[in-house]
């Protein structure tokens, strides 16, 4: 009878979350793929034609969209090495006992407080102004200048600004996995004359790898779906060269009315990003170890 009861008010708990999901996730999707079968402009009296797999192949010859898949492979390469170091750095960096840690701590996580939109307007008015201010004043103006404008450097401003909002935020996770470590483990290392280095490649780091799993997971994701930032900050340009898969696939739908055509980006967008994220998973969970 108890365990009756424990299933009726499990049902009733979870029958909103799945009723939200199916409506909010399942259903949308299950639509976009038809909708990625049809060829259609998004306006009501205009007849969708069926046109099987012609969305998928068009995308073949989409220089625009093969332009921003390799733009966002790029992005995330140097986002996934930027993001996890330098979250890696700052969380050895505060659990190292120095008194003013949790101050920094704080100042560390409070980008990935800001929203993606103001982020992107904050450091756009850095790299236009701010850059040419400094440049003026200092001569450099090899380096500072208005990196938005360059093809060479836009790309590279964007990395920026999604690592110094992401790192924070792995840190945390990382923070978590070392205070997770044991003290006498290290100390024992130490005592049997292991070097810091031999401490952290031996012990440390294989140690870490759960947190390893998550933070490239997140980092991966959201590298990959990024768009706030990338709208505000450099809204595709100059050109072309910054726009990211997920605004791609935006304009293709909402700017230029092809529905067919960018609900089939959106399904291979999504099968991308399914099939890294879930080989990365796979890997790094291989290589964890228990204490």
């Amino acid at each position: 009878m108890t365990n009756k009861n424990n299933n009726i008010w499990y049902i009733i708990f979870t029958m909103p979350l799945f009723l939200v999901f199916l409506i909010v996730v399942l259903v949308p999707f299950l639509i976009g793929i038809y909708y990625s079968f049809i060829n259609w402009d998004g306006i009501a009296d205009t007849p969708k034609v069926f046109v099987g797999f012609d969305n998928y192949a068009a995308l073949l010859q989409d220089k625009r969209f093969l332009v921003s898949t390799w733009n966002t492979i790029k992005f995330t390469i140097f986002a996934l090495f930027s993001v996890n170091v330098l979250g890696l750095v700052f969380a050895l960096l505060v659990t190292s006992g120095f008194k003013t840690s949790n101050l920094v701590r704080t100042l560390l996580f409070m980008p990935n407080l800001i929203g993606g939109l103001i982020l992107g307007y904050i450091w756009r008015f850095i790299f236009t102004d701010g850059f040419k201010q400094i440049g003026s004043t200092t001569g450099i103006d090899s380096i500072f200048f208005n990196w938005l404008v360059d093809p060479n450097y836009a790309l590279i401003a964007l990395v920026i600004v999604f690592t110094w909002q992401m790192a924070g935020y792995t840190m945390v996770i990382y923070i978590a996995g070392i205070q997770g470590i044991s003290d006498e483990v290290l100390e024992a290392a130490k005592v049997d004359g292991a070097n810091i280095w031999h401490r952290m490649t031996k012990i440390v780091f294989p140690l870490l790898m759960p947190s390893f799993t998550i933070c490239l997971f997140l980092t991966l994701s959201g590298a990959f779906k990024i768009y706030d930032v990338n709208l505000s900050l450099t809204n595709g340009g100059p050109f072309h060269h910054t726009e990211l898969f997920a605004m791609n696939v935006f304009n293709e739908i909402f700017g230029y009315g092809n529905y067919g055509l960018g609900q089939a980006k959106a399904i291979v967008f999504f099968v991308i990003i399914a099939l890294v994220t879930i080989t990365q998973v796979i890997i790094t969970k291989r290589r964890e170890v228990q204490m």
